[in-house]
C-alpha cells in the first residue's frame, strides 16, 4: 500500500488504515502488488479520503490517450464507503451545452454551476466512463477502481493555482448529462455485480460468518475488505486491506463476523464461476440474471 499526500486529504484514516496523516494529509491509498518485478496490473485500486473538494476534471478514452503517447485512457468506478451529511459528488453536466460554451465556462469558473451535483451516501456506486466531467466533494471516503492511467485533465481547481488543461479537457469531454446508471444485479445471495464495463467488472461479496469458499480468479483479481475478516489462501484480510489474487483457485475462510468485500477484475462481463461454496455453502443464482447483466453492461458500454 502506498500513501499519497494531497492538500484535500485527511489526517486520520481510521478504521481503514493506521497511516498517520497528521503532519501531511493523506488523500489516497494505492494498492500495489507486493512483488515489484511482477507484471503491472491493468487496474489500479485506491481508497480516497476527502476533507475538501477535489478539482473538476475529465479523463480521455483509450484512443485520445494513445494519440498523446499514453498507454491507455481512464474509466473508473466509485463505491462510497462513508459520507458526511451534506457531502456531494458531481457526475456529468446538468444540461447539454456546446464545446464553445464549455470552454467559456472553464475560463470564467462557471463550470461549477454546470456540473450535475448530487448527495453522496454510503453504498452508492458511480461509474465514470472516460469523457465524463466529474468531481468529489469534501467529507467522503470511497474505494475507486480504474484503468491504470494518470491521464487527467483539470478543468477547475478552486483557486489552488495548479495548471488547468482546457484545450485537452474540452476535446475529450462529453458535453451532455450522463445517462442513468444500470442498477446493481444480484447474481447469487453472495454476489452483486455493481459495474460491468468494457474495461473491468466490480462486484460486492457478502459472505456469511464461518463459511468457506473457493475463488476461481481471473489472472488479475483485487479483493478489498469493507467489513469483517477472512483468510484468502494464507493471507489475512480485514477492513481496509486488499489482496491481489493472481489467478487460479484460492480458498476463502470467513471469520466470525462474516465478510463484505469488493472484488474487481479486468473483463467485459462477470465471471460466472468466480465463487464456489464449500462445506455445504451454495453460490446458486437467486434468479435468471442474464437480461439484467446484459442491460447493466449495455448501459456501461453506451456511456463509454
Amino acid at each position: 500500500m502506498q500513501a499519497v499526500h494531497k492538500p484535500w486529504g485527511v489526517s486520520d484514516l481510521q478504521p481503514w488504515s493506521s497511516v498517520d496523516g497528521t503532519g501531511d494529509a493523506v488523500g489516497e491509498l494505492w494498492f500495489e502488488r507486493a512483488d515489484s518485478h511482477a507484471p503491472t496490473p491493468a487496474l489500479l485500486l485506491k481508497l480516497l479520503f476527502t476533507s475538501a473538494p477535489l478539482s473538476i476534471q475529465v479523463h480521455p478514452d483509450d484512443t485520445f490517450a494513445r494519440a498523446m503517447g499514453m498507454p491507455n485512457g481512464k474509466s473508473e468506478a466509485w463505491y462510497i464507503i462513508s459520507a458526511e451529511p451534506g457531502a456531494q459528488i458531481g457526475v456529468g453536466l446538468n444540461r447539454r451545452i456546446t464545446p464553445q460554451e464549455l470552454y467559456a465556462a472553464i475560463t470564467n469558473g462557471s463550470i461549477v454551476d454546470l456540473v450535475q451535483w448530487r448527495p453522496a451516501a454510503k453504498g452508492d456506486v458511480i461509474f465514470i466512463p472516460a469523457g465524463t466531467i466529474h468531481a468529489l466533494g469534501a467529507g467522503i471516503v470511497l474505494a475507486e477502481i480504474q484503468q491504470r492511467s494518470d491521464a487527467t485533465f483539470r478543468l477547475f481547481d478552486y483557486g489552488r493555482e495548479r495548471e488547468l488543461h482546457i484545450d485537452n479537457g474540452v476535446a475529450v469531454a462529453n458535453v451532455f448529462p450522463l445517462r442513468p446508471p444500470g442498477l446493481p444485479t444480484r447474481m447469487t445471495p453472495e454476489r452483486t455485480v455493481l459495474v460491468a464495463s468494457r474495461h473491468f467488472v466490480l462486484e460486492r461479496l457478502e459472505l456469511p460468518a464461518d463459511s468457506s469458499w473457493a475463488l476461481l480468479a481471473d489472472p488479475e483479481t483485487w479483493v478489498l475488505a469493507l467489513d469483517g475478516h477472512a483468510a484468502i489462501g494464507s493471507a489475512a484480510l480485514s477492513i481496509g486491506q486488499a489482496i491481489f489474487v493472481g489467478g487460479g483457485r484460492a480458498s476463502i475462510d470467513v471469520g466470525a463476523d462474516g465478510l463484505t468485500a469488493l472484488v474487481a477484475y479486468p473483463a467485459s462481463g462477470p465471471i460466472d464461476s468466480l465463487l464456489h461454496g464449500l462445506s455445504g455453502q451454495s453460490a446458486r443464482p437467486v434468479q435468471p440474471v442474464a437480461a439484467d447483466l446484459a442491460r447493466l453492461s449495455g448501459l456501461a458500454e453506451a456511456r463509454t
